[in-house]
């Protein structure tokens, strides 16, 4: 299967690859699934991948767990980047095109204030609920990596699917 395939099964369509990258074959070794499992269960254990409902939660709190992702990501690929490299491509891509345009955005927009306008709250949990939907395709993605059965539905029941 190559990249693009790989991405494509799980609807991961928002994603841009440069042609010879999205054709590359992708093939899971040991270090994959491992790496794919250490990612997996950070990802699925983050409260910020919660619905944040109105009454509940805080933007700075979710925006901070969320941003934690990325030290998450460097460490594993510290410990198995090399070993692992279709992880490491799957994962790069990821934080890079999903993640760092939703940090870039809010860190901006929320900065450190302790009174966050409500309608800044309002398009912050719009944009938290459709990170969280691309976040729970790359769960998936992630299980199947490390050979595991993906749980995600059960952890955020509470999200659209």
């Amino acid at each position: 299967m190559n990249l693009h395939d790989l991405l494509h099964k799980f609807n991961l369509t928002s994603i841009t690859l440069s042609a010879p990258f999205a054709t590359a074959e992708i093939q899971f070794v040991s270090a994959d699934e491992t790496a794919a499992w250490a990612m997996y269960v950070e990802l699925i254990t983050r409260s910020a991948l919660q619905a944040l409902s109105d009454e509940q939660g805080d933007e700075q709190a979710a925006l901070a767990s969320i941003y934690s992702l990325f030290a998450m990501t460097r460490d594993i690929l510290r410990e198995y980047g090399r070993k692992g490299q279709a992880f490491s491509k799957i994962a790069l891509i990821v934080m890079n095109q999903i993640l760092r345009p939703f940090t870039t955005k809010w860190h901006k927009n929320l900065g450190e204030e302790k009174t966050v306008p409500v309608h800044v709250k309002a398009s912050f949990r719009k944009d938290l609920a459709a990170l969280q939907k691309e976040l729970r395709k790359y769960a998936a993605l992630l299980a199947e990596m490390a050979k595991a059965e993906d749980i995600s539905s059960l952890c955020y029941s509470d999200l659209e699917t």
